[in-house]
């Protein structure tokens, strides 16, 4: 997941994406985070469990880039063989594409992604363990010493939302 400087952040290099992104994008991401959690917050735990089996199948922006870039790469590849050279264009064009984003975090597919709400792993972590912490998954710890019950305000606090 990347290195951790203190539970909510991370070092800047990690999560390019958001860098690269527009700042209402990440506002309005956020702001999507924020509603669920408070909707959440006033679940049952069994209820929180169903969204948590929903962020394990979530797939993140980098999942979903590699999944495309394979796919047309594959395709490209398949069309120059079969239809002529000129294909070859689609793999070289999404492989550079590709490159771009490993040394950038960025590239054209990100801003599309990115504004139909697809999230980065760290902010789908930053979901779950806002969850957990709503549905007691770390009461024993008892962190803060107050042995009470947490709101919203305060999980949205810890993950530094």
């Amino acid at each position: 997941m990347g290195v951790i400087l203190e539970f909510g952040t991370q070092a800047p290099w990690e999560d390019r994406v958001r860098a690269n992104t527009a700042p209402e994008i990440n506002r309005r991401i956020d702001l999507d985070l924020k509603r669920r959690i408070r909707f959440y917050a006033v679940q049952d735990p069994q209820t929180i469990t169903e969204r948590i089996e929903e962020l394990d199948r979530e797939w993140d922006i980098e999942r979903i880039l590699e999944t495309n870039a394979a796919a047309l790469t594959f395709a490209g590849s398949l069309l120059a063989l079969a239809k002529g050279r000129k294909w070859f264009i689609l793999p070289l064009i999404v492989s550079g594409f590709l490159l771009n984003h490993a040394i950038q975090g960025w590239c054209p597919p990100v801003s599309i992604l990115r504004r139909r709400g697809v999230r980065t792993r760290l902010e789908i972590e930053r979901e779950r363990y806002a969850l957990k912490i709503l549905r007691g998954d770390f009461d024993s710890l008892d962190l803060n010493g107050s042995g009470t019950t947490r709101s919203a305000e305060q999980i949205l606090e810890a993950i530094k939302l």
